[in-house]
């Protein structure tokens, strides 16, 4: 048998030398965070868990045991039969639990008595979360950022789309948020991530980043839809150099036709999201905008939102909470497109 308990801090650096990474915890836990690159083996799924729980107080801790004990053993054997079969004696994973207890010590166990060499994440998931929380402050200020300011429908995201392609460094938190950052901003069939996801995905994407190249962002608040960006990340945003996105009006208008699509095929949704406005702008203002979708007339809808809603403030707002927005270099596409965009993109990496 061959297991070796590591910490995680170890298990985290050196996660490129493992052949695989096994979460044995069940599949909700998994679906809330992960460590890079896990896949799911659930010593005891949700069910069973449930199962398992309730027998412990309502019966024994001894019968809850058993059962657990057959139900984790039933588990493991699956496993094995359908993704261990065709291994070679050298593959070498790595296998954790929530707190590095039963559920991935008895995987651990008999992948061990096969005869691979198996780590064993010390603490679990648990000292995992530690570490990325630890970890997140130091990779957030190490980095030089360059935040892309704008009005809603200035093309902020376009062009960080852009600057990837060009080879730039990129941080796009609304892609990792699954959130276009505003009332509106959920998109469908997307959910958003729990919060402990997001923090890793954020934790995973800083890592990778280059301290020595620049790192374009786009000027996002504290909370993205909602998970909130980690603190410490926002306070570096906020103290970097600017940049200053403008686009005509006519040309945010159509680019906001675009990228949200989706409210002009389902006027519905759109007429529920405009729901969230209420508060901000009053029943009867809304009444009115949802009166105009449903007759088809989304792009007066769409010019009034950035004129009354967005548009508002924006400056001062931005100049409150990004302290070098003042002395922001001014950047302007010729218009909307993907191919301006990446033209201006192509200039940005090479200024």
């Amino acid at each position: 048998m061959s297991v070796l308990v590591v910490p995680a801090s170890a298990a985290i650096e050196g996660l490129a030398a493992y052949d695989a990474v096994l979460d044995a915890r069940s599949e909700s836990e998994y679906a809330e965070d992960r460590l890079p690159g896990a896949v799911n083996w659930p010593s005891l799924n949700d069910a069973e868990r449930h199962e398992v729980g309730t027998l412990y107080k309502q019966v024994s801790p001894f019968e809850a045991r058993k059962r657990g004990a057959a139900l984790v053993a039933a588990n493991i054997a699956r496993h094995i039969a359908r993704d261990v079969m065709d291994k070679p004696k050298d593959w070498h994973p790595l296998v954790y639990c929530w707190r590095g207890g039963q559920r991935s010590n008895s995987l651990a166990l008999v992948l061990g008595q096969i005869g691979f060499r198996v780590a064993l994440v010390e603490g679990g998931y648990k000292a995992f979360r530690g570490a990325v929380l630890e970890q997140l402050p130091a990779l957030a200020q190490r980095l030089a950022y360059r935040v892309v300011c704008g009005p809603t429908g200035s093309g902020k995201t376009r062009l960080l789309q852009a600057l990837d392609a060009a080879g730039a460094q990129v941080l796009d938190l609304e892609g990792l948020a699954s959130h276009r950052s505003s009332v509106l901003g959920l998109i469908p069939g997307q959910p958003q991530p729990s919060q402990k996801r997001f923090d890793t995905l954020v934790w995973e994407k800083l890592r990778s980043l280059d301290p020595g190249r620049p790192v374009y962002v786009e000027s996002e608040s504290r909370k993205v839809g909602n998970v909130a960006v980690p603190e410490a990340l926002i306070a570096a945003m906020r103290a970097s150099p600017c940049l200053r996105l403008d686009l005509p009006d006519d040309e945010r208008v159509q680019l906001l036709l675009e990228d949200y699509a989706f409210f002009s095929h389902d006027t519905d949704l759109f007429c529920r999201r405009l729901d969230a406005l209420v508060q901000l702008r009053g029943r009867e203002q809304v009444e009115r905008w949802q009166a105009q979708v449903r007759a088809g007339e989304i792009e007066p809808v769409v010019r009034e939102l950035l004129v009354k809603h967005y548009d508002p403030g924006y400056a001062s707002s931005t100049e409150r909470n990004f302290r070098q927005f003042g002395e922001a270099r001014p950047i302007a596409p010729r218009d909307r497109t993907p191919e301006a965009m990446a033209a201006l993109a192509r200039e940005l990496v090479l200024s």
